[in-house]
């Protein structure tokens, strides 16, 4: 039992010395999955840890704020802007040394919205609070601090709560591209 107490002891004092943290920023072009919806740009940003599990791969947990939402194709363009916290938990694969691949769960807590409209009143509390997405990236680090970084995450709940008898069916979706930098 001893040893393998001082086996987690090691194991875990190792993790805590090979992370790497850092910081990430970048453009957010953001739409809804709904009919008669246009792309919007946002802004994107915050921390990451990088932990390696293995030799080629790690995991990269993150806290990013998240500008997100959609215009509306019509007449009046309306305009839907969702601010979030978002907390992406990515599994990277490093193809080359300074190339990985990741995919990972992101989970996102709704900080602000704002319907704009000239015919549409909605209430910042028809939008849900949580959000839950899947996102698929790349990214280059061109020195062993900075880098270049590119990812999609794919909505999976609806933003909207179920209003009376009408439920808005319509999911973020993101595409993000951004410079990340590693304190080393």
């Amino acid at each position: 039992m001893k040893k393998i107490l001082l086996g987690l002891a090691v194991v875990a004092s190792s993790l805590t010395f090979a992370q790497t943290f850092g910081l990430k920023a970048g453009l957010n072009v953001s739409s809804i999955s709904h009919d008669d919806v246009k792309a919007k740009a946002g802004f994107y940003g915050g921390g990451f840890v990088n932990v390696p599990v293995a030799k080629d791969f790690s995991v990269q947990p993150e806290v990013l704020f998240n500008g997100a939402g959609a215009k509306f194709d019509n007449s009046s363009d309306d305009k839907m802007n969702l601010s979030y916290l978002s907390v992406p938990v990515m599994f990277q694969y490093n193809a080359l040394p300074n190339l990985y691949l990741e995919a990972g769960p992101q989970f996102s807590f709704l900080l602000d919205s704002k319907y704009k409209g000239k015919n549409v009143t909605v209430d910042s509390d028809d939008f849900k609070g949580f959000d839950f997405g899947i996102g698929l990236g790349a990214g280059y680090y061109f020195t062993k601090n900075i880098g270049v970084t590119a990812r999609y995450v794919a909505g999976i709940t609806d933003v909207a709560k179920k209003v009376g008898d009408y439920q808005f069916k319509g999911k973020n979706n993101v595409f993000q591209v951004g410079l990340a930098y590693k304190f080393k």
